[in-house]
């Protein structure tokens, strides 16, 4: 089914409104928020408390850190393309059964974890073991680690930057089988807690239909968009994205954008008809919303390669934008709340 045509400036409001950077949100729904746009980055937690400084009224970073460590209404895990996130802690299964089900789409997986089955296993059966009604710190999670699964565990591989314990590259496949999560830091070290203890209990979700409702997130949050759009952006492959358009293709209606042809849920186009004044908006470096809209085209300026370095993502600035799309860089001179 096809709707009717839509313009950029409608898309690009859309997707303000959805974000709340249209109109920013009363603070009561900052859980909300954080979870209509799914999940916020937070490799830099200071990124991560600007980026809901943006979308919601009325706010600090410590009523973000109370939502973490004290009310637990917030928690913080390895979440999309492998890197921390936050979730709101009732859709925490949800997204950890979607993750497992992309490492079920990775035939590199255990050549990129430097693990193989046996081991990845050994190692997760450890984690969890480890963190059982625990709070760890990472070095007391990887003496716990190699005293549980033998000193393989522990020797020295290629990492990230430098080397690491070989068991530190499954803290991501911990998380997804909702073994482990962020705890509140200790001093300048983090720590982790077994999701189950720390929030209270765990039910799991079916890794399949846990994929299917993200895409379906994906595109309230960032539609109209492509099933190679979600690809990029949870970083699956292709081909199943294409499939999962295809399980949902009853829920889908196929919208023109100017020539660009994409998607949105049937009937999820209630506020795509915005034509007034979109606010100017400064988003801190690795926000969701710069991840997260495609076409980059239409994002970036046209001059966007002659204006940065080579080869900058957008995403690792601070970006400015206006109209919904992204106009210059920023940069804060002061510091401050």
């Amino acid at each position: 089914m096809t709707t009717a045509p839509l313009t950029w400036q409608e898309v690009w409001a859309r997707r303000l409104a959805r974000h709340s950077l249209l109109e920013r949100a009363p603070a009561e729904r900052m859980v909300d928020v954080v979870g209509s746009v799914c999940g916020i980055h937070a490799q830099v937690m200071a990124a991560a408390e600007l980026s809901i400084g943006a979308r919601v009224d009325g706010i600090t970073r410590q009523d973000v850190r109370a939502a973490l460590w004290e009310k637990r209404t917030l928690v913080k895990t390895v979440g999309l393309r492998g890197t921390v996130h936050l979730f709101p802690t009732g859709e925490l299964p949800l997204w950890m059964a979607a993750m497992r089900a992309r490492s079920a789409l990775d035939p590199q997986l255990h050549r990129f974890l430097q693990l193989d089955e046996r081991e990845l296993a050994a190692v997760l059966d450890a984690i969890g073991d480890a963190l059982q009604g625990e709070r760890l710190t990472m070095k007391q999670l990887g003496e716990q680690v190699v005293a549980r699964a033998g000193a393989w565990a522990g020797e020295a591989t290629d990492g990230w930057i430098g080397t690491l314990p070989r068991w530190r590259k499954a803290l991501g496949e911990a998380a997804h089988a909702g073994l482990l999560c962020y705890g509140p830091p200790q001093g300048n070290e983090v720590t982790f807690v077994r999701p189950a203890s720390w929030l209270g209990g765990w039910k799991d979700a079916d890794p399949d239909d846990a994929l299917a409702e993200v895409f379906r997130r994906y595109l309230r949050a960032y539609g109209p968009a492509t099933p190679r759009d979600f690809a990029q952006w949870f970083n699956i492959p292709p081909a199943p994205a294409r499939e999962l358009a295809v399980r949902l293709d009853g829920e889908l209606e196929e919208v023109d954008v100017e020539g660009h042809r994409a998607y949105l849920l049937s009937g999820d186009a209630d506020d795509a008809g915005h034509t007034g004044e979109m606010p100017v908006r400064l988003l801190s470096h690795f926000d969701c919303y710069v991840i997260g809209c495609h076409p980059r085209d239409r994002l970036l300026p046209p001059d966007w390669a002659q204006r940065v370095p080579p080869r900058t993502i957008p995403s690792t600035l601070q970006t400015l934008l206006v109209d919904g799309t992204i106009a210059g860089v920023w940069d804060r001179k002061a510091k401050g709340k």
